[in-house]
């Protein structure tokens, strides 16, 4: 049975409680996840400085040691170079670049290439590195514990804001399965080992972040879709699937638009791999408008507002 899909008159006065929902949780708790997180990048950036001689002594043994330190030395530059910006301007290879972003190394490249690419980022980051943060450079007197502190400080700042949306949707997913967590385990649901398939779960059990795996379309290929809670039911049959359901949080009504068509996707893959009985919901929290809603119950995905969280219930949970 349908359990809010199927009830556009509640859909205008819930997404004004989410809304509010939501931008209290903001304000009070997304400016310490992002300090946090500014914490441990600043300790990442003194890292890099220690390792660098505090950019004084560059070389590519250090790259090849700590490539992590690559989004470091982008953002110590003025202006601060993306990826694609660095590619261009150094002449690197862009999937050495791509790679170290990642922090790891380029598994096909020989040295002498490897070492070669490294000298050209190396030459663009110390062309454009930012006297103005790295205020050392060019003087007799080496860095002060106080300067290069706040060089780190500022790097840092610049790297937390380049992926601020990420570091907010991370903490508000985590807050989101907690309080998943929280309400299952109050009905005596356990949550599994990790490593458990989702087609082998117990009745009353529930896992976060499972993969489950489909082929596509052709047989010939077969990924893993993540799914945020997948939960199997107290009294469920052992052949019965797990209810999946996918954790959203949004900060504003544009970007759930344009991503909407995510959870269809994801929900017929599923279904094609599984069958009919497939059941795909959302646990909601923020901003999604009766434009976004109707899109999803017209593909029959149902959802659970977080302010209502005990709308689970109605799941057969």
């Amino acid at each position: 049975m349908p359990v809010n899909l199927d009830k556009p008159h509640n859909w205008k006065t819930d997404v004004a409680l989410s809304v509010d929902m939501y931008n209290d949780w903001f304000m009070n708790f997304a400016p310490k996840a992002f300090r946090d997180t500014r914490i441990e990048t600043t300790r990442s950036v003194l890292a890099t400085l220690a390792a660098t001689g505090n950019l004084t002594n560059l070389q590519p043994i250090v790259l090849r040691a700590h490539p992590e330190s690559l989004s470091t030395l982008r953002m110590s530059t003025c202006p601060p170079i993306a990826v694609d910006r660095l590619i261009g301007l150094s002449g690197a290879s862009a999937s050495l670049v791509k790679t170290m972003e990642e922090g790891k190394l380029p598994a096909r490249m020989n040295a002498t290439d490897f070492n070669a690419n490294l000298l050209k980022i190396i030459s663009i980051v110390q062309r454009m590195a930012d006297p103005d943060i790295f205020v050392w450079l060019g003087r007799e007197a080496v860095a002060t514990e106080a300067e290069v502190l706040r060089a780190a400080t500022i790097v840092a700042d610049r790297l937390c804001g380049a992926v601020a949306n990420p570091i907010i949707r991370n903490a508000q997913e985590k807050r989101q399965l907690a309080a998943i967590k929280a309400w299952l385990e109050a009905r005596q649901y356990r949550q599994v080992p990790n490593g458990t398939r989702f087609d082998a779960m117990p009745p009353g059990t529930f896992s976060f972040r499972m993969n489950v795996p489909v082929k596509l379309e052709g047989g010939l290929q077969t990924i893993n879709i993540p799914v945020d809670a997948v939960i199997k039911p107290h009294g469920s049959a052992a052949e019965e699937l797990p209810i999946f359901f996918e954790a959203k949080s949004a900060g504003d009504f544009t970007n759930t638009n344009k991503r909407r068509k995510e959870e269809a996707v994801k929900m017929a893959q599923l279904r094609s791999n599984y069958g009919g009985q497939v059941r795909f919901n959302l646990f909601l929290c923020g901003y999604f408008d009766s434009g976004y809603l109707g899109y999803e119950a017209a593909e029959g995905i149902d959802w659970v507002w977080e302010h209502r969280i005990d709308d689970l219930a109605e799941f057969g949970l």
